[in-house]
């Protein structure tokens, strides 16, 4: 037996449930900014400033809040050139390469909801949209929904993303997961994913979420992680643990999809984790997703590595090439 993707009408992009993407090829949130450069080279990866995003089938955006929030780095974004020292010193306290991936604690910082829809919104709309959320009670999840439905029209962008499993924000997302669920999807214009991570109950949430009338679901965050300078024992990053993100992750988010699907979920999961190549867009597809988001593992790289930005922008390109088989015919893997 074998399962089959329901395609949409010839044109449309690829279907996942009522979500339409360009292709099942999506960006992961944060590392891209809002989509668009903030200052000529700050706001998103240097690699993908020579990758053309309109391409993907959906760029997602940093996890936006009703207000503008610090977080544990910084809202500013007027960085000039002369000012890098002190800006990579920053980064220094909320990013860090470790093996196999990368950690991070920058605490949902971002412009707020209003700036994101006044600034940013409007210029990116060439590209597909997910507009990652996020908020501490379900009533801050219902301000972000109606400014987003205020704003944006029903079709003109792919979906938002609830981010309610996030660990770099020191908070219990358990304890509102369910009022987010019944009080903010109904009112949205536009279809919602579930963001999960794999240190919460990510099969009760997934059910959750079907009952709720979530469209899809990403699968997964980052997973709680914890490093320490061998010589002193002070933690590497300013809030002491961090999401670890990048190659390593990527068996766990294997095994968390696959459960997802053993356990009878039958929502639309686009995966997310150590994505780099083709072979791991296939894997993810074996073990039950629907399309493949790209993170860390392709756009963060040593500071000197980000030289080859450009080289590195070809294998993406490359990617988003190899993918449209994807687009243009259903998946096809053992039933479950």
């Amino acid at each position: 037996m074998t399962r089959t993707l329901k395609q949409p009408a010839s044109g449309d992009g690829v279907r996942l449930g009522d979500i339409v993407l360009r292709n099942r090829l999506v960006t992961s949130s944060s590392l891209l900014g809002y989509g668009r450069s903030s200052s000529g080279f700050y706001g998103m990866s240097p690699v993908a400033l020579f990758v053309p995003l309109e391409r993907f089938g959906a760029v997602t955006t940093r996890t936006v809040t009703v207000e503008p929030r610090e977080g544990h780095f910084t809202t500013r974004e007027d960085w000039s050139p002369r000012e890098l020292p002190g800006l990579l010193r920053r980064y220094a306290t909320v990013l860090r390469g470790v093996d196999g991936g990368w950690i991070n604690a920058f605490g949902w910082c971002n412009v707020g909801i209003d700036a994101y829809l006044r600034d940013y919104y409007p210029v990116t709309r060439a590209q597909r949209t997910i507009i990652s959320l996020g908020g501490f009670s379900a009533e801050e999840f219902v301000t972000l929904v109606d400014k987003v439905n205020a704003a944006v029209p029903a079709g003109d962008i792919a979906a938002v993303e609830f981010n309610v499993s996030c660990h770099n924000v020191n908070f219990d997302f358990s304890t509102i997961l369910q009022d987010v669920l019944d009080e903010a999807v109904p009112r949205s214009n536009h279809p919602v994913i579930l963001k999960l991570s794999p240190d919460y109950d990510y099969l009760r949430n997934a059910r959750q979420a079907a009952k709720a009338g979530v469209s899809a679901l990403t699968a997964i965050n980052t997973v709680k992680a914890l490093r320490l300078d061998p010589r002193t024992g002070t933690p590497f990053l300013a809030n002491r643990y961090g999401g670890l993100s990048g190659r390593a992750i990527k068996p766990i988010g294997l095994r968390v999809v696959s459960e997802l699907r053993e356990a009878g979920v039958t929502l639309p999961i686009i995966a997310t984790g150590g994505v780099r190549t083709i072979d791991d867009c296939r894997e993810y597809f074996w073990a039950g997703a629907d399309a493949v988001s790209l993170g860390s593992a392709v756009w963060l790289r040593s500071y000197p590595g980000y030289a080859l930005s450009p080289l590195r922008a070809l294998q993406v390109r490359r990617l988003l090439r190899a993918i449209e088989p994807y687009s243009d015919h259903p998946i096809r893997r053992p039933a479950g």
